[in-house]
Formats: C-alpha cells, sequence, structure tokens
C-alpha cells in the first residue's frame, strides 16, 4: 500500500529509534538570578496624548517628562506587611492543634527547621534537597535540616553559575526518550543501608500491647501484594489480545477513564487521584532492562494545584519529614511501633515527634497513623516561617496593555476593561493586594493611581532604548485605597486612544519597564498584544511563508528568533514575577518567539486568532468568558515544585512552564489551578527488594491571602517483573499525552519529520515487543493488549492534530500555540484537544442519565470520529475541549431543528451561529443541558459553532475526523497497515 500524496510517514530506511530527544522545557539551568535592571537613567522623555489635565512630574535629573490627568494609593513596593489572619482558600478540614502541644519546645528533628537554624538563603534549601549520601548517616546521627549536605564533590551547582553537566555512565541502556543530562552523581540513588538493625522490607514491632497491627503499613502489604502478580490470577481484561485491523469499533462507547493500580484494597482507597497525578505505567517494572523490552514510556503528569472541593488542610507547629530524603510523611510510611516510622522512599527510620502523637481529629493521643497526613494522599500543610525566604508577598497585579492602532481597531480594551471592573473585588488577595497598570504603542505610558490625586495621571516615557520608571513609588498601589481612580482609569481607557495614528509596538521595552516595576514585590503581570513587536529590545520581523503553510517537507521557524523573552523570563523569574500573554491578532505575530516570555516565568499564554470584537462575536465572547476565569481564578505566588520517588528511581526531563532551579527543583513564579506538567523517569537501580514504589510532589507557595502553604500529593504503584504485567498497566491516554510533550520538544530541537517518525515509531515499537511475548498470535493480524487496543488511534490523532500535521495548511502560530498546549495543559483538558468526542444529539433521552444538582444531564455514547458515523438526518456534537461543533444534517428532523435551534428547517438556519437558545421544549433543555454540563468540566468556556452540513465552514468540522483518510494522512485502517508493515520488516 502507497501513502497517500504530501504524506511524512517514515520508511524503513530512515527509521528513528523512538527517543525523544532534547532537554528540559526550560533548557538548560540558566540562572534565574535577580537581573534588577539599571537605576533610573537621564532620559530624553516626550510626547503626550491630549487629555484634559496637563501637570509636570519632576523626572530624573533634568528630563522633561510630560504628563497627562486622567485618576492612586500610596503602596510604597519596600513596605512589607506581616500575612494577615488565616484565610482558607476553598473548603478545608483545618487540623489545629491544641494549645498546651503548641507550646512544647524541641520540635523532633524529623520536622520542619528549628527557628534556631540559620535563614536558608535558596529555595532548593528552603524545601528540602534530594537524597544525601545515604551510607554516611544513621538514625543516631542526626541529618542536617532543612536540606542535607551532599557530597561537595556531586553538590549540583549554584544556580547562580550552572556548572556544564558531564553525563555519566548509565549502568542499564538508555530509556525510552532519554534526551536529559545524566544526573549529578549526588542524586544517584545508593542502596539503602540498614538503619539500627532494621530490615528493608520487614518492619519491627516493640511489643506494644495496646497498639495492634491494625493500620496498614506499605510494609506489612508487600507481602500479599507481592501475590497479586497478574500472571497467577485469570487473565484481566487488560491483557486480552485484540486484533486492531479486525475490530471495527475500537472506541468505546462511554469515556476511558484511568487504570486503577492493581494494589491491596487498603492502598487503593488511600491512593492519590488521577486527577491529580498519574504514571504512564501502573505496573512500574522492576528494572530498566525490563521497560526497554516493554518499549514503553514510563513518566508521570501532574496537575498539581487543580481546584479542589474536599482538601485537608493541617496547620501544625511540626511538618513530619523524612531527615535524609526530606518526604513528607504520608499514607504510604510504615510505623515500626509508636515512635518510629519508615519512610517509604528512601527506607530511613525516623522517630515520631512527641506533637504528632495527638490526633486532633479523635482528640486522642498514642495513635500517630490515625492523623490525617497518614490518612489522606493530598493535603495541606500551613508553613511556618522556616520555609519563608522572605515574608509572605502580597498579590500584586500589574496590566500591560497594547494601544497601537491595531490593538485599538480590534477593541479588546473595551471588553478587558469591563471585564476587570466586574471582577476588580473578586481579585485573589487581602488588604495588601496591589495593581498598576501601563500601556504602550512606540512610547510607554505609565499610570500615576497614588491616593490623593484627583484623577489618574499618565506619564509617557519616549526613549525606549533606556527605559525608567517615572515615580517608582506610585505605579503599583493598593487596590482599596486607590479604588475609585483604578475605576477612573478604566473607564476611561477604551476611548483615550480611539485617533491614534501609531501602528509601532515597543513591547520588549514595555516588558523592561514591567520587570524593573514588579522586581521589589514579585507577582503577576498579564501582557495584552495584538502585533509582532516592531520598535526597541525584542524587536521581530515576520517569518511565515503564507505558501509554506500545506508543507509537507520542513515547517520552519518553530523556535524562537531571539533570546530576549527568555533572558527577560529567566530574570522575571528570578524576582518571582510570572508574565502571561494574551496575544489577540489578525496577522502573524511570532508566538514561537513571544511565548518564551511565559514557557520560562511559569506564566500562561492565551491566544484569539483573527481577534475582532465585530467581526468575530464568537472569539470576543470567549476572550470575556477567558477572562472572568483569568482574574477570578484561585493563584499561588513565589511558588516552588520537587518531585521525589522512591529510591532506584529517578527523573530526567521536566515538561511545562516554569525554569529549573537545581536538578529536580522547578521554579514558578505563579501557579496556577489550570497548570499542567509532565515528567519522564527512568530506573536506576533494579527495584527487586520492593513491591511498592512511591511519588510525591511538594508544592510550597504563597497563597493570595499571604499564608505560605504547601501542598503534598503522594502516588503508589506496584512493582512488577514480568513484561505481560507491565502492559496490563498501561495507562494509554496518560503515555500519549507524555509522548506529546517529547514530540513538542523533538520538533523544536530537531524537525517535525523526527517527531512525526518518533511518534510511529513508538507504536511499532511497542506492538512488536508486545507481538515477541505473545507465543500463540498469528503473524498475519496486528494484535495489541486490550490496554493499548487505543494506542494507534490517539497517535494518528496526534499526527493529525494542528501541532504535529502536514500537508494541511496550518498558520504558524496556530501551530506554536498547540505546541504551547501541549507542553501546559493537564491531562484531562489535552486529550480533548488530540482525540475530541462525538456525540449524537438529536435523539437525546433520559436513560443513563446523570443527575446534576437539579439537573438531569443525558448521556449519549460516544461516537468514532469518522464520516461513516455522521448521518444527514442526525445532528452531532463534537467536544475539542476549547471548542465545540453542532454539526447539523441536511435531512435533520425539522422538529429537533425548532425545538433546539429555534428555525422552522435546515435551510433557515444562518451560516454563523454561535448560540442555542433558550427554548421551553423537552429537547432544547436535554441539549443545553448536556453541553452545559460538559461546559462546567473545564476551567475556559468553549466557543460553540453551528455548522450546515454543506456550508464553507464544515471544513474546520471534517478536519477533526480524525479515523478518515484525507489527501495528506492516512485514515485509521491505512494507519494500521502501515505500522504492520513495519512490524514486519
Amino acid at each position: 500500500m502507497s501513502a497517500p500524496a504530501g504524506s511524512s510517514h517514515p520508511a524503513a530506511s530512515a527509521r528513528i529509534p523512538p527517543k525523544f530527544g532534547g532537554a528540559a522545557v526550560s533548557g538548560a539551568a540558566a540562572p534565574a538570578g535577580p537581573g534588577a535592571g539599571p537605576a533610573p537613567h537621564q532620559q530624553n522623555v516626550a510626547d503626550s496624548l491630549s487629555c484634559p489635565v496637563m501637570q509636570n512630574v519632576q523626572p530624573p535629573k533634568s528630563s522633561p517628562v510630560v504628563s497627562t490627568v486622567l485618576s492612586g494609593s500610596s503602596g510604597s513596593s519596600s513596605t512589607r506587611t506581616p500575612p494577615t489572619a488565616n484565610h482558607p482558600v476553598e473548603p478545608v478540614t483545618s487540623v489545629t492543634q491544641p494549645s498546651e502541644l503548641l507550646q512544647q519546645k524541641g520540635v523532633d528533628s524529623s520536622s520542619t527547621t528549628s527557628s534556631a537554624s540559620p535563614m536558608p538563603n535558596s529555595y532548593d534549601a528552603l524545601e528540602g534537597g534530594s537524597y544525601p549520601d545515604m551510607l554516611s548517616s544513621s538514625a543516631s546521627s542526626p541529618a542536617p535540616d532543612p536540606a542535607p549536605e551532599p557530597d561537595p564533590a556531586s553538590a549540583p551547582a549554584p544556580a547562580s553559575a550552572p556548572a556544564p553537566v558531564v553525563p555519566q555512565p548509565s549502568k542499564m541502556a538508555k530509556p525510552f526518550g532519554y534526551g536529559y543530562p545524566t544526573l549529578q552523581p549526588g542524586y544517584q540513588n545508593a542502596t539503602a543501608p540498614l538503619i539500627s538493625g532494621v530490615q528493608p522490607s520487614n518492619p519491627v514491632y516493640s511489643g506494644f500491647q495496646q497498639y495492634p497491627q491494625q493500620y496498614p503499613g506499605v510494609n506489612q502489604l508487600s507481602s500479599s501484594i507481592g501475590g497479586l502478580s497478574l500472571q497467577s490470577s485469570p487473565q484481566p481484561e487488560s491483557l486480552r489480545p485484540v486484533n486492531l485491523t479486525q475490530e471495527r469499533n475500537i472506541l468505546p462507547m462511554t469515556p476511558v477513564w484511568a487504570p486503577v493500580p492493581n494494589l491491596n484494597a487498603d492502598l487503593k482507597k488511600l491512593n492519590c487521584s488521577p486527577d491529580s497525578f498519574r504514571c504512564t505505567l501502573t505496573n512500574i517494572p522492576q528494572t530498566q532492562a525490563l521497560l526497554n523490552k516493554a518499549k514503553l514510556p514510563l513518566g508521570l503528569l501532574l496537575h498539581p494545584f487543580r481546584d479542589l472541593t474536599q482538601l485537608p488542610v493541617i496547620t501544625s507547629n511540626t511538618i513530619v519529614r523524612c531527615r535524609s530524603c526530606r518526604t513528607y510523611i504520608n499514607p504510604f510510611v510504615s510505623f515500626i511501633d509508636q515512635r518510629r516510622w519508615k519512610c517509604n522512599l528512601c527506607y530511613r527510620v525516623n522517630d515520631v515527634p512527641e506533637e504528632f502523637m495527638y490526633n486532633p481529629l479523635t482528640r486522642s493521643y498514642g495513635e500517630p497513623h490515625k492523623r490525617p497526613e497518614v490518612q489522606n494522599s493530598t493535603v495541606e500543610f500551613i508553613a511556618s516561617s522556616d520555609y519563608m525566604l522572605r515574608p509572605p508577598q502580597p498579590a500584586v497585579y500589574l496590566f500591560v496593555l497594547d494601544v497601537s492602532h491595531n490593538a485599538v481597531e480590534a477593541g479588546y480594551l473595551t471588553i478587558l476593561c469591563q471585564s476587570l471592573l466586574e471582577n476588580l473585588d473578586k481579585l485573589p488577595g487581602d488588604s495588601r493586594t496591589r495593581i498598576g497598570f501601563m500601556t504602550f504603542d512606540s512610547t510607554i505610558h505609565f499610570y500615576n493611581l497614588q491616593e490623593g490625586l484627583s484623577q489618574p495621571q499618565m506619564l509617557i516615557v519616549s526613549d525606549i532604548d533606556d527605559v525608567f520608571l517615572p515615580t517608582p513609588d506610585s505605579l503599583l498601589v493598593n487596590l482599596y485605597e486607590s479604588k475609585e481612580l483604578i475605576k477612573d482609569l478604566l473607564n476611561a481607557l477604551p476611548n483615550m486612544f480611539t485617533n491614534t495614528r501609531e501602528t509601532h509596538s515597543a513591547l520588549g521595552p514595555a516588558l523592561q519597564a514591567a520587570f524593573k516595576l514588579m522586581s521589589p514585590t514579585g507577582g503577576r503581570v498579564s501582557v495584552f498584544q495584538t502585533q509582532l513587536p516592531s520598535l526597541g529590545a525584542g524587536l521581530l520581523q515576520s517569518r511565515e511563508d503564507p505558501n509554506q503553510r500545506s508543507s509537507t517537507k520542513v515547517v520552519q521557524h518553530l523556535g524562537p528568533a531571539t533570546d530576549f523573552y527568555k533572558k527577560l523570563a529567566l530574570d522575571c523569574s528570578g524576582q518571582q514575577t510570572a508574565v502571561d500573554l494574551f496575544l489577540l491578532s489578525s496577522q502573524y505575530s511570532d508566538l514561537a518567539s513571544l511565548a518564551c516570555m511565559s514557557k520560562y516565568s511559569a506564566g500562561c499564554i492565551y491566544y484569539y486568532p483573527s481577534f475582532h470584537y465585530t467581526h468575530n462575536p464568537s472569539q470576543a465572547e470567549k476572550l470575556q468568558k477567558d477572562l472572568k476565569r483569568y482574574l477570578t481564578r484561585k493563584i499561588g505566588f513565589e511558588a516552588v515544585m520537587r518531585i521525589r520517588c522512591t529510591k532506584g528511581l529517578s527523573m530526567h526531563t521536566f515538561h511545562g512552564n516554569f525554569f529549573v532551579r537545581s536538578t529536580d527543583l522547578l521554579s514558578l513564579a505563579n501557579i496556577n489551578p489550570d497548570a499542567g506538567f509532565a515528567v519522564q523517569l527512568s530506573i536506576e537501580e533494579s527495584l527487586t527488594d520492593t513491591s511498592l514504589v512511591c511519588f510525591q510532589t511538594a508544592l510550597l507557595y504563597t497563597s493570595s491571602k499571604g499564608e505560605r502553604r504547601i501542598r503534598v500529593h503522594t502516588l503508589c504503584l506496584p512493582v512488577v517483573s514480568s513484561l505481560a504485567d507491565v502492559y496490563a498497566g498501561v495507562d494509554v491516554q496518560a503515555a500519549i499525552c507524555l509522548l506529546a510533550n517529547m514530540a513538542v520538544d523533538r520538533s523544536v530541537s530537531s524537525s517535525l519529520s523526527d517527531a512525526r517518525d518518533a511518534l510511529v515509531n513508538a507504536v511499532v515499537d511497542s506492538l512488536s515487543a508486545y507481538g515477541s511475548t505473545v507465543s500463540n498470535l498469528q503473524h498475519s493480524a496486528l494484535m495489541a493488549p486490550s490496554s493499548l487496543k487505543l494506542f494507534p488511534l490517539y497517535v494518528l490523532a496526534l499526527l493529525k492534530q494542528k501541532a504535529f500535521r502536514t500537508g494541511t495548511s496550518t498558520r504558524l502560530d496556530d501551530r506554536v500555540y498547540a505546541m504551547c498546549q501541549i507542553k501546559s495543559q493537564p491531562l484531562v483538558h489535552l486529550m480533548k484537544m488530540i482525540h475530541p468526542n462525538l456525540y449524537r444529539i438529536d435523539r437525546l433521552t433520559d436513560e443513563g442519565a446523570v443527575h446534576v444538582n437539579d439537573r438531569i444531564v443525558p448521556q449519549p455514547p460516544l461516537q468514532k470520529l469518522s464520516a461513516e458515523k455522521l448521518t444527514r438526518e442526525g445532528a452531532f456534537l463534537m467536544d475539542c475541549g476549547s471548542v465545540f461543533y453542532i454539526w447539523v444534517g441536511k435531512g435533520c428532523d425539522n422538529n429537533f431543528i425548532e425545538d433546539v435551534l429555534g428555525y422552522t428547517n435546515f435551510a433557515s438556519i444562518p451560516q454563523k451561529m454561535t448560540h442555542l437558545p433558550e427554548l421551553d421544549t423537552l429537547s432544547s433543555e436535554r441539549a443545553r443541558s448536556f453541553i452545559t454540563w460538559l461546559r462546567d468540566s473545564r476551567p475556559l468556556s468553549p466557543i460553540l459553532h453551528i455548522v450546515k452540513d454543506e456550508s464553507p465552514a464544515k471544513a474546520e468540522f471534517f478536519q477533526h475526523l480524525i479515523e478518515d483518510r484525507t489527501e495528506a494522512a492516512f485514515s485509521y485502517y491505512e494507519f494500521l497497515l502501515h505500522v504492520q508493515q513495519q512490524i514486519c520488516k
């Protein structure tokens, strides 16, 4: 079978092993140092937009600053007030110690750093480092707190001067996707010593009569877990062989859920929710060699700060942590006796602090295993001052707005200012919250909102080559003290630049000024940009050739044209400032370069192509709804995140928007509940001595109320020794999301065609490896275990996704934005982007419906993404994550059209329809209930497009039918035959 014209499928002669290269998304550990800008300097500052009142402001030295009065508060950036009283951020189970225990001194060494410790000077020390040289410590010699000092020769270089990483020779074959430098020797795990005569796998009980073995510890359960090998029981459904070329309906009719790890019932109940933390393999191979045989990716997908309805929040003097590896106590540790617990990651035996003996929930003493930290795999601690490098910062928000002619014509300012006015009181924060505004075109405009002014005052800096802050202390003001001035400014802004003829955009200098303004505190910068930056530092040229949009060969310019935005982002990250980008463009704006400002500062990226508030009302509505979520959602400031894993496993590549501060510490100037992350793992040492492994992520952040908090998630998975067990535990959705992240890195570091080849080879190699393990399979068939049956379909869907497709016209910014989404979306949202869900909605019934609040929500079955499933007598809803399509067939029943769409027949449906009317009919109620239910499951509101059969808009809808053949790409069946050919070669 020959490939269709224009396809870029690999030939056997050019096979590339599926080892996606490229370093972590953050690049090398470049310094994220303070990077404070130069002091205000003599500038030639002139020009002003005409406004009612003019006022002279004394600039630095003799520079003339012309200011225009429009309406602020004192808010000196140097003043710091202590955090306010506790303000829980969500419904909490607040666990508070009795006052007598709070008075106790001499906290045990496994708790937080004591107040006598010197103030740590880096976040690495603050959260606690990685494994020390464990052979040099024992239970009787306390490990240094807060972070153990590794061997000097193996210590990671300080963040300010990263040393080149010398890859160490690996004992095993390189793992799937290994592309990151080998970890520093200090992080290579040593074998756990026998501490205090305790064997690693069997707890010792000291004969406490009143302390029976009623609480399961990990090691107690290991013998029973070890017996759960899948091969000793009847074959599980996940191992049922599936003939892919003969199975016509491979897609299940109900959504695909995360597989449940094969654990003892007690551990299953305690395990972390897959919505927060999941692994590509729910059965961890015992050795790297076994993982290599399976040809499957091993990694974690995280959604660490997601919105939770229930979260145990623990207030305690003592945060109990392992003295060696700094793991937080969790449900999977084992209590050797009433006074000692064994770490589930490094196996060190630790003392139980006195305070931990008291359980505030049951008000009983002597039952540490019943405390909430040991009963919940997701908890949040209110941290003490030991977890602070400085007093908790206030919430600080700076808005940097493009007001060039292009921006004014697009009309976004009206929507933004209205959203801010509506949500000003809902911005996360406390009485210290501060806010500021800057606008820019060919010059930069600051707004003095100092309390006491009668109107906001505009200050214009026209020398963009050496930007300074005209009045540093009055540009970021207290939200509540200056609220009326802020409202005056927001009401005036949309009309201030109506007649502008400025076409240039000095984005780079505006960002430099924003960095200087935010550096004393840190916070969030929200940048609104509508075109290519054309003046000053960071200016960009158009790199897109529209004739190459459908190219099947090389796709160029996926990486940045300049390192200006990355360097600026690293400076921002060093000052705890994240930059969020809203790109509202009608033409190419080089998102590949601009996105760096958000990628490396832990910001987010929002993209609205062809934005216009009147010509494109659906995009305008989307911006409005996105802003409501953006402005009001929870936010964490000055955060760091560390992922720990059982000794023997190691992490080598991270994916997401962040900066890697040290080998395993991610710097997140901001963290938001919509951010996802991924990390690749390898097996450095054999796991033969344990039947379980654990992963723990700890996110240390400052809440908008000024509290230092630590959110901890712990995941426990079984270790297996047979290849069949590895295949039985594949989480295919997690695997495809990790591969997508790896493919983005490969596209940028090598080429798009390399990434596509590697994706195809991931399927070829895993199915080939599976076939070689099953003796009685017919060689002519393409077989997969049931756990992997959707793998080829999902990979084909990825190949047809905007990020990776070839031969289909794709704007460069659209492609780059799709790649940015892959790198930063949580799995649940990313999967809809990769493989949309299709439902038939013209025959909705209450059969199998679910009840949500007072609504009955129909649950139609999933349809496969193929035109053969579309009938002209029906109407179908496609859920692509950020966009919904309702396709209406030409012969669709008029009753449905009238009852749901509000038109008499097919012909009368308008071409551009983006809303379902609220009609008082059962069909309308069911359709709206179902769509509302889908909408409520995601943070950002999707656009709805109603597409008539045979209308020009249907091309976009049909592009998502990934099982069908296009001019440039295989159908699903052709793809299976192609994979089979590759296996047989």
